[in-house]
């Protein structure tokens, strides 16, 4: 294949390319970087919205590192409640990990150092407090590696939330009947009149997604009425943006395009659909994976991906969108070669788009690049997910935060860990301080995506292997805002010895 060099192109393109949705880096003479938890102002659907952030420097949101650039960065809380910013994906010591378990709260007006050697690809960053998320507080947090500098390619973020005018305590409080007040998990067991409510339900589709096949393994499973979308927002975001006035990307004709697509939002999963293009995911959570072709790949709450873009040269605009599970909403990009007439999107889609939940043909088709070293695991452990919509209270191993009993195991051990939903809603499950194999979906064996969030289907399973690491408390738990706000948390508590 003819290589090209885009360096012209880019720095012509500069001004409107979503590769400067990579906030700009901000040096200081110490080489550190700052971000400030704050309040922003948004407009959504023509109305002006104040959510919060992480700025940078600059003025951006979130953060870019270099290949081999440490993560020395000063924290400052600029709201005028306490906050606490996990870095999801990274495995910083304990300390740092920015979990309200285990690290103290930042104050208002509080400035707090961090530095660590971080793993590189497309991360993010975000409150540990679910009525912060909810409220946008989170950011991409990019870190190249030596072949993403080295390659002929333009990236692309693509960082999703989604977004209610209402107050994050009227989200929860009409979602769960709690405000979800406490730090990183709260129950309220008064339940609420949920019939008033929208609740989605839908079956697992059985056919869509290219070059995956059936779902081999998963049973009657994919058959079985699901819960879905226990919130409807107001909006579904791409950049801060909607459909309404998107985000539009100049690409060249003929370029190559590496998207990295991180799902922040705090209740939504997508199918990301690259609008007949053919990609390919080469990367999950951070860690390459083998290339799976396709058009459209399933993403849940805290997930990340990056997929690759081979462009045509016939000059047309072409819209990447992010379709709301078991809904018509729809959120995206549209990538322009310069002088292509941009179309019009709705934020709805005509059809109704399939569940996420449930369909796990992608998860069966991903091989890790690297995957663990061959070991048999010292510790088998079962996680069971629970909970119902009505009244709403979600557990894990028959517990709320509250009452969570600690899975333990020794530091260096081989852990083998199944996750087994009991209830009618997929669980994006969440382990900090790891990252972890998929070794098993159902009852069939996989030697999957390394990955540190993983969606539990509907009364299905996931097995998943990691060695336990630095000994301490690491959170655990579900990144359904809704779900972690009414308890489904625990930790996994790694000891100094056996």
């Amino acid at each position: 294949m003819t290589r090209y060099s885009r360096r012209g192109f880019l720095a012509a393109s500069a001004a409107v390319s979503a590769s400067l949705l990579l906030p700009a880096r901000a040096r200081a003479a110490s080489d550190r970087l700052s971000l400030t938890a704050g309040t922003r102002t948004v407009e959504v659907n023509g109305r002006a919205a104040t959510v919060m952030g992480l700025t940078n420097d600059t003025g951006g949101q979130g953060l870019t590192l270099d290949p081999g650039q440490r993560f020395a960065v000063d924290l400052t809380n600029g709201l005028d409640v306490e906050t606490i910013i996990h870095w999801h994906g990274q495995i910083p010591p304990n300390a740092q990990d920015g979990a309200p378990n285990t690290n103290p709260m930042l104050k208002v007006g509080e400035r707090r150092a961090y530095d660590f050697a971080p793993r590189p690809g497309t991360l993010w960053m975000h409150s540990h407090i679910p009525q912060q998320e909810i409220a946008m507080l989170a950011a991409p947090l990019i870190v190249r590696s030596a072949e993403d500098v080295a390659a002929d390619r333009q990236e692309v973020v693509m960082f999703l939330h989604d977004f209610s005018f209402k107050s994050p305590e009227e989200v929860l409080a009409e979602t769960s009947g709690s405000t979800g007040g406490h730090h990183g998990g709260a129950h309220d067991p008064a339940p609420m009149d949920h019939g008033a409510m929208h609740h989605g339900e839908a079956t697992a589709p059985t056919g869509g997604l290219s070059g995956m096949g059936n779902m081999s393994g998963m049973g009657a499973m994919a058959e079985m009425p699901m819960d879905l979308n226990d919130f409807d927002f107001d909006a579904y975001l791409t950049n801060d943006r909607t459909l309404d006035d998107p985000e539009v990307v100049t690409v060249e004709r003929n370029g190559r395009v590496r998207l990295r697509i991180i799902n922040g939002s705090s209740m939504t999963a997508y199918w990301i659909d690259t609008g007949g293009l053919q990609a390919r995911l080469v990367v999950v959570d951070g860690d390459p994976v083998a290339p799976l072709p396709g058009t459209r790949f399933p993403i849940a709450s805290g997930q990340r991906m990056e997929i690759d873009l081979d462009l045509p040269g016939d000059g047309l605009a072409r819209p990447v969108l992010a379709l709301r599970e078991g809904a018509h909403e729809q959120t995206g990009v549209i990538l322009a070669p310069q002088g292509a007439a941009v179309p019009r999107l709705s934020t709805r889609a005509e059809t109704e788009t399939p569940p996420v939940a449930g369909d796990m043909r992608q998860e069966l088709a991903l091989r890790a690049a690297s995957p663990l070293a061959a070991r048999e695991p010292d510790v088998r452990q079962m996680v069971m997910l629970g909970g119902t919509m009505d009244p709403y209270a979600w557990t894990i191993n028959d517990a709320v935060w509250e009452d969570h009993r600690p899975i333990t195991v020794p530091r260096g051990a081989r852990v083998e860990m199944m996750f087994h939903n009991m209830s009618m809603m997929a669980h994006p499950m969440h382990l900090h301080g790891h990252v972890f194999q998929v070794v098993a979906v159902g009852d069939q064996p996989v030697q999957g995506a390394l990955r540190d969030t993983v969606f539990v289907p509907a009364m299905g399973s996931v097995t998943v292997a990691f060695d336990a690491g630095e000994a301490a408390r690491w959170m655990m738990h579900c990144h359904h805002m809704g779900h972690l706000a009414t308890g489904m948390m625990t930790e996994l508590q790694v000891r100094a010895t056996a």
